[in-house]
C-alpha cells in the first residue's frame, strides 16, 4: 500500500493520492519558477525548456485540481509547504546552473515517476477516474527526465551530489503529504 497505515477505503486512497500529486505539481510548477528566475543569468540557454516544463506541470496541477473538485475534495495541507519548498529549490538549485538544474529535474522526476507508477498499479480497478487522471501526466514527466538527464551528464558533479538529496527530499515530502 502507499501508506503504512492502510487507508480504510480505496476511495480514501485514490482521494489521498490525488491530494498528494496536486500538490506536488504545485511544488513542480514554482521549482521551474524558481530556476526560471536565476536561470537567466547562469544557464540562459534552458530557459525555453524549462518554460515548457513548467507549463506541463501548470498542466498537471490543472489536471489534479479539477479531479478534486469534481469530488468535492480540499486540496492537500502541504499544498503550500510544495509550493515554498519548490521555489527555494528551484532558486538554489539554479544558482549552480545547467547541470544542477538538470540534476534537480533528473532526481525528481525519477522519484515521482516511481510513484506515479505505484498509484497506477495500486488504483487500477478500483479508481479509473484517478487512474485516467494519473495516466495522463506520464508520458511528459518520463520526457522532463530523458530530456534532463542529457544535459545531468554533462556535469556529473551535480549529479552525484545533488540526486541523493533531492530524491530523499521529494521522497520526504510524498511521505508527509501522504500522512497530513
Amino acid at each position: 500500500m502507499l501508506v503504512n497505515e492502510p487507508l480504510r477505503t480505496a476511495k480514501g486512497l485514490a482521494e489521498r493520492v490525488l491530494k498528494v500529486n496536486h500538490a506536488g505539481e504545485h511544488g513542480a510548477v514554482n521549482i521551474y519558477a524558481g530556476q526560471l528566475l536565476v536561470a537567466r543569468l547562469t544557464a540562459p540557454g534552458l530557459l525555453e525548456e524549462l518554460a515548457e516544463f513548467q507549463s506541463h506541470e501548470r498542466r498537471h496541477r490543472s489536471i489534479f485540481q479539477a479531479e478534486l473538485q469534481r469530488r468535492g475534495v480540499r486540496r492537500c495541507r502541504s499544498y503550500h509547504l510544495c509550493g515554498v519548498g519548490g521555489f527555494v529549490l528551484g532558486v538554489l538549485t539554479a544558482l549552480f546552473g545547467r547541470g544542477a538544474i538538470a540534476a534537480t529535474t533528473v532526481a525528481v522526476e525519477r522519484v515521482v515517476l516511481r510513484h506515479l507508477e505505484r498509484q497506477l498499479h495500486e488504483l487500477r480497478g478500483v479508481d479509473e477516474a484517478a487512474v485516467d487522471a494519473i495516466r495522463s501526466i506520464v508520458i511528459e514527466e518520463q520526457q522532463h527526465h530523458d530530456r534532463a538527464i542529457v544535459h545531468a551528464q554533462a556535469s556529473c558533479i551535480w549529479a552525484r551530489v545533488l540526486t541523493p538529496v533531492v530524491a530523499a527530499s521529494t521522497e520526504t515530502v510524498i511521505w508527509f503529504g501522504m500522512r497530513l
